[in-house]
């Protein structure tokens, strides 16, 4: 949890709980359900809740902004972003429906009221959102396929509506295609030795009825 506050300072008092919940919450869920793997589950903060919150050095989004979170598994970056933009609206899809199961259990537990789940292939989601992210669930190419049509016409962000995309390595090859991809070093944020390949990845996307 000093972690967190290392990098978000400003949270308020009912952050800070929330935030504080999700280890005991994630630890005695993920006995029952494994979501995150047992490595993982001990190192929650840094690689998945402030890891999530690497969109959010990217990103600040505007109140009333929607987010689509693709393959969230146990809620990452969906839940944490949602914790800190608690005026924004996120959308939370899986294909696994006991992941799901996980995320409602820690959000109704933490009063978190600005999370819908949805057990879904991604392509069947009818609406339309300012920003669709997710963690490194499939190569760039594929992913954009997956979210066609997706994207909302209206701009309230500083950024262009689109992908905001978790990911590491070198991804050269991967994004080469794309003239208008931007890669934010997490490095650049954070100091921590797990964030030295890890990337914000924000691909902007038309609005295409």
């Amino acid at each position: 949890m000093k972690l967190i506050l290392k990098y978000f300072p400003n949270l308020s008092e009912h952050q800070i709980q929330q935030f504080e919940a999700l280890e005991a919450l994630y630890k005695d869920w993920n006995s029952k359900i494994n979501v995150i793997s047992r490595k993982d589950i001990d190192e929650l903060y840094l690689r998945h809740v402030l890891h999530s919150l690497g969109i959010a050095k990217v990103m600040n989004f505007t109140d009333g902004s929607s987010i689509l979170d693709v393959g969230t598994g146990g809620g990452f970056p969906g839940v944490p972003l949602a914790i800190l933009f608690p005026e924004c609206h996120f959308h939370l899809v899986d294909s696994i429906n006991k992941k799901l199961k996980v995320i409602n259990a820690v959000t109704e537990a933490i009063e978190l009221t600005n999370v819908k789940t949805t057990h879904s292939r991604v392509e069947a989601i009818n609406d339309t959102f300012d920003f669709i992210v997710s963690r490194a669930v499939t190569t760039m190419p594929e992913f954009t396929t997956w979210v066609k049509g997706k994207i909302a016409k209206t701009q309230k962000n500083e950024l262009k509506n689109g992908i905001l995309y978790l990911k590491g390595g070198d991804l050269t090859e991967e994004l080469k295609q794309y003239k208008t991809v931007k890669a934010y070093l997490l490095s650049d944020y954070f100091e921590e030795p797990f964030f030295e390949t890890k990337k914000v990845i924000h691909l902007p996307l038309k609005y295409k009825p």
